[in-house]
């Protein structure tokens, strides 16, 4: 098991956070009082929704880091049969760019299941890293196009009904848990994070 980054676990708390203070400060107390201790407003949704988005940002850069600073034999390596490796996780991330992210709130998927599901096949770096550049673009324009009046009740994602600060808060945590994993190959690779030197 591998433990997301200190930089991970901090940009998963300051997202955490804006979440929180967000659903304090800009739920008015009339309508939470109506609608019940779940509602957002259309404003609390709209900074859910950047603050995500930002978070979003904040991982592709290291994501594509990271894909960068390992070298292309490097792609096959797993610390042990059964885990992914540096390849798959990174694929991993891309399909979830393409449609785990944005499709959690209600945008479109770039890809079908099929090619989503032959994404974990590809492992030339160059090819993975456009993947995940061109990934990490269409959920930020699939999230852009969301309309945050959408976003202020309970939907269903990932089998349960869910606010929209719990959805972005498990997807964002899963993310991060792979971004995590990541440095951890990365480390054991003596391959420093970019963002470290």
């Amino acid at each position: 098991m591998f433990l997301p980054s200190f930089s991970g676990l901090r940009a998963t708390r300051r997202l955490a956070g804006a979440l929180f203070v967000t659903s304090l400060v800009l739920a008015p107390p009339s309508a939470s009082a109506q609608a019940g201790p779940d509602a957002m407003t259309k404003e609390s949704a709209a900074v859910v929704k950047a603050a995500f988005l930002a978070d979003l940002d904040v991982m592709r850069g290291k994501f594509i880091g990271l894909a960068e600073a390992f070298p292309p034999d490097k792609y096959s390596w797993r610390p042990m049969e059964g885990v992914r490796s540096v390849a798959e996780v990174l694929m991993l991330i891309a399909s979830e760019g393409y449609g785990f992210a944005p499709t959690s709130l209600g945008g479109k998927a770039a890809l079908s299941r099929e090619e989503t599901g032959a994404l974990s096949k590809i492992s030339d770096k160059a090819q993975v890293i456009n993947h995940l550049t061109k990934s990490f673009a269409h959920a930020k324009q699939a999230l852009e196009a969301i309309d945050p009046a959408t976003l202020v009740g309970r939907r269903r994602a990932m089998g349960q009904e869910r606010t929209t600060p719990e959805i972005v808060l498990f997807v964002a945590g899963d993310m991060h848990e792979h971004l995590g994993q990541l440095i951890a190959y990365a480390r054991m690779n003596r391959i420093v994070p970019p963002w470290s030197k």
